[in-house]
């Protein structure tokens, strides 16, 4: 899978709503867990840089 891919990978899409509902809730924790899965998941499955 390549870096232009990212919108239409699955787990990047999962990661992304579940950051929103996060947000929407005002837990800002998982808001930020959410964020640092989804920066490894680029550069594991994306080959993209931290």
């Amino acid at each position: 899978m390549n870096p232009s891919s990212d919108a239409e990978c699955r787990e990047c899409q999962d990661l992304d709503a579940a950051e929103a509902e996060a947000r929407r809730v005002r837990d800002e924790s998982r808001a930020t867990d959410c964020r640092v899965l989804r920066k490894r998941h680029l550069a594991a499955e994306h080959g993209e840089r931290p």
